[in-house]
């Protein structure tokens, strides 16, 4: 005896749109910065390039806007000497990239061509340098001499703090990018600024 099985028309479809899902191949375009945030926003709320991006640009903006500063600049009259030292993670997101910050902040800095630019990581490898060429390793002749370095005029530290909120699987976290500019002679700040992002997500019963 022959054994029909019969499948219900919504059960065929299901089985079909598996099918095809399972048959379906990765595939990958390239986007720009700003849609790349937009879906990166449908994936995840931690912190983004294009985040770092906007603050660093309102620090810029605002530096550019402070009345305090621009006096100090007029007060000075030659373009000044800052050293950069890094920004700090203050938040409670062990892998936030604060590295970016540092490195987007120090990019502006000089596409903007209003200072002289020394950062930590540089004055550290040209110490390292200076001072192995003064033992002996080189010929005195072409050794550079400690002492001969620019001494810097300001001082840039900053910091990034994040204060999350959550109710009902809906969470916003509330960015702040601090920075500081101090004038090393005088030990009196000249700026003081600070960038705000928020960020707003929600999660179902089912994950992202």
């Amino acid at each position: 005896m022959e054994t029909k099985i019969v499948f219900k028309p919504s059960v065929l479809i299901t089985m079909m749109l598996f099918i095809l899902s399972g048959c379906s191949g990765f595939q990958a375009s390239r986007v720009d910065s700003n849609e790349s945030d937009e879906k990166a926003m449908g994936i995840t709320d931690e912190w983004l390039q294009r985040d770092t991006e906007k603050v660093i640009d309102q620090v810029i903006t605002s530096m550019n806007e402070h009345r305090g500063f621009k006096n100090y600049l007029r007060r000075v009259g030659r373009t000044p000497v800052v050293f950069v030292g890094e920004m700090k993670n203050m938040t409670s997101e062990a892998y936030f990239p604060i590295s970016e910050i540092n490195n987007e902040l120090l990019t502006e800095l000089s596409a903007s061509g209003d200072f002289i630019l020394v950062d930590i990581a540089a004055r550290e490898a040209i110490l390292e340098e200076i001072t192995y060429q003064n033992d002996g390793m080189v010929d005195p002749n072409t050794a550079k001499q400690i002492g001969r370095q620019t001494g810097a005029d300001l001082m840039i530290f900053g910091n990034v703090f994040m204060q999350p909120k959550s109710r009902d699987g809906k969470t916003i976290k509330q960015y702040s990018v601090n920075l500081r500019m101090t004038d090393i002679e005088r030990g009196v700040e000249v700026l003081r600024t600070r960038a705000q992002l928020s960020k707003y997500s929600e999660q179902s019963s089912f994950g992202w």
